[in-house]
């Protein structure tokens, strides 16, 4: 009875320390609410919503289950049940397509006092031309999700491709968001990009020109940029970066929208490590650009590129030193 006693005491005593805890929560978000007012701080309270992230990525996984019928549906998709799955799936994606379209529009009428866009019509109009475009995209993705098996032998089935490779993931999200971007909206394509980079590591601009059979092998650090243009047939394999120059501080309004990323012709091969950057830089077509190199300036067509064999450090057991150089293997 005692302990009870006790144990009753230690609560209310705890009760008590815990209210004088929350008592300083009021002061405290005055003190968030406050901030909101300054206008270093970047806050958006207003009575039009922006794009929201969550439902971006909720049209990204309807749009896959339509890109790719069948594979990410809960339920089963067979040729008696499919019309009602598509309608039903294609009905719900232009909604939640056009609402987002319209808010990207809506935010940048606003922010920037732009005149009037008639963002809600714009939503609906180009909600249905992506979902119009959507037999090409699905094409297109075919020819990247048939490159990856041919030259992969690790590869069994076209199947394992489209559900796990990350590359095919990335790929896909990009090609959707390509067509965003060309249409002119704001936020939502490279929230889609930069969702799909975090899911995969691989990062690529909606704003990049990519051809069709395009491979992107493991996938993790790559990053693709926005004026980058890549021919047919191009395979690439992690930790490739197609980059821009070190640009001097404040040039972003000078160059944006200028050509500042390399360009890929067809047929070429760009092994694990590589950066290539500059606007000026192409890599001509059937060129094979080993792992490692770094160019800042252009290669001729059916050019190889590798950096010379390094020279290796072996250490025995007993810590002696045996130096030697490798002889490039024939």
């Amino acid at each position: 009875m005692v302990a009870r006693i006790k144990k009753l005491d230690s609560c209310k005593i705890d009760a008590q320390s815990l209210s004088q805890i929350r008592n300083q929560l009021p002061p405290i978000a005055e003190d968030i609410i406050d901030t909101c007012n300054d206008s270093e701080c970047y806050t958006h309270i207003d009575y039009e919503p922006i794009p929201s992230k969550e439902c971006v990525i909720e049209i990204i996984d309807r749009l896959r289950e339509i890109l790719f019928p069948g594979y990410f549906t809960k339920e089963k998709i067979d040729p008696v049940n499919l019309r009602y799955s598509m309608g039903q799936s294609v009905s719900a994606l232009f909604d939640l397509l056009s609402e987002q379209i319209c808010r990207s529009i809506r935010h940048d009428c606003f922010r920037y006092d732009q005149v009037c866009t008639e963002c809600e019509e714009q939503g609906h109009h180009l909600a249905i031309r992506l979902l119009e475009e959507i037999p090409s995209i699905r094409k297109v993705l075919a020819t990247d999700v048939r490159a990856a098996f041919d030259g992969d032998p690790a590869a069994k089935s076209y199947d394992e491709i489209i559900f796990s490779y990350p590359g095919i993931y990335a790929v896909a999200v990009y090609r959707v968001a390509h067509r965003l971007f060309d249409y002119g909206v704001p936020l939502l394509p490279r929230i889609m990009t930069e969702h799909a980079h975090s899911a995969t590591g691989i990062d690529i601009h909606p704003g990049a020109q990519i051809g069709e059979r395009f491979v992107i092998d493991h996938g993790t650090g790559v990053v693709i940029g926005e004026t980058t243009v890549i021919g047919k047939n191009v395979r690439i394999y992690q930790g490739v970066t197609l980059g821009a120059l070190s640009l001097p501080k404040g040039a972003g309004d000078q160059f944006r929208g200028k050509k500042r990323h390399p360009t890929i012709e067809d047929d070429v091969i760009i092994y694990a490590g590589t950066t290539i950057l500059g606007g000026d830089t192409v890599i001509g077509a059937r060129s094979i650009i080993g792992g490692n190199v770094w160019l800042t300036q252009s290669v001729p067509p059916d050019t190889t590129v590798v950096l010379e064999t390094p020279r290796l450090i072996y250490k025995s057991k007993k810590n002696t030193e045996l130096n030697r150089t490798l002889e490039p293997a024939v």
